[in-house]
């Protein structure tokens, strides 16, 4: 639900793709809710809603979500605002979990993120989610099982809980080797920077060992196998 989040992966996928090391990284998404008191309501958009919460008019709305709109479109986003059903976040979170278990999370979370800003569906409906799941390849027994349950709500729990431990009172937020942090939709340069620094760190920290050995054994090399 937080636009910046959206545009913050953007940017990082733009990092990342630069770094020389990116085959090498492992990206983890992890639950973090702004407002976990969010009433879902498909009557109600997130123009609506923000006027609402923030005491603003109409306008005042428009104009705020307009210039993210002009930030989003500039990373090749397409933003619709006045269709974005407000909708708490926390079943969301759950199938994000399953998604994690299946290898599939970074799909999972840029299919939820167009659905919501882009499409205007209810990311808290479960046949929409039910639909997302499988459209990246989840079983639908299993993502039904999940959506009929609490299964992994103590993993978003667990999450959220962590989040607040380290400080964390807003999003995006990156963690990079649990060392350092890049708190916003910053830009790639700032994204490519701290990666350099926390990869480089790590390999220092975490050496590749040779290991000996003894004789030699059949291997294949450049010029071909020595047998």
């Amino acid at each position: 639900m937080c636009p910046f989040c959206y545009i913050g992966k953007r940017k990082f996928e733009k990092a990342l793709s630069e770094f020389p090391g990116k085959d090498q990284i492992e990206v983890t998404w992890k639950s973090f809710q702004l407002d976990p008191s969010t009433v879902t309501d498909p009557s109600l958009n997130t123009i609506d809603h923000l006027a609402e919460k923030k005491g603003w008019s109409k306008e005042q709305a428009r104009e705020t979500t307009a210039h993210v709109t002009n930030i989003a479109r500039q990373v090749g986003l397409d933003f619709h605002f006045d269709k974005a059903v407000v909708a708490n976040s926390f079943d969301a979170h759950r199938l994000s979990h399953l998604a994690k278990k299946h290898g599939k999370q970074n799909e999972l979370e840029e299919k939820l993120f167009s659905a919501y800003f882009t499409e205007g569906k209810n990311t808290a409906d479960h046949d929409t989610l039910l639909q997302i799941g499988t459209e990246i390849g989840l079983d639908k027994t299993e993502v039904s099982a999940l959506l009929n349950s609490d299964l992994y709500a103590d993993k978003v729990e667990e999450d959220i809980g962590q989040a607040q431990q380290i400080g964390v009172r807003g999003v995006p937020f990156f963690v990079l080797d649990r060392k350092y942090a890049v708190s916003g939709a910053q830009e790639p340069a700032t994204f490519l920077q701290a990666l350099t620094r926390a990869y480089d760190e790590h390999q220092k920290a975490n050496p590749l060992q040779p290991i000996h050995t003894e004789g030699s054994a059949d291997a294949c090399g450049p010029d071909g196998c020595e047998i």
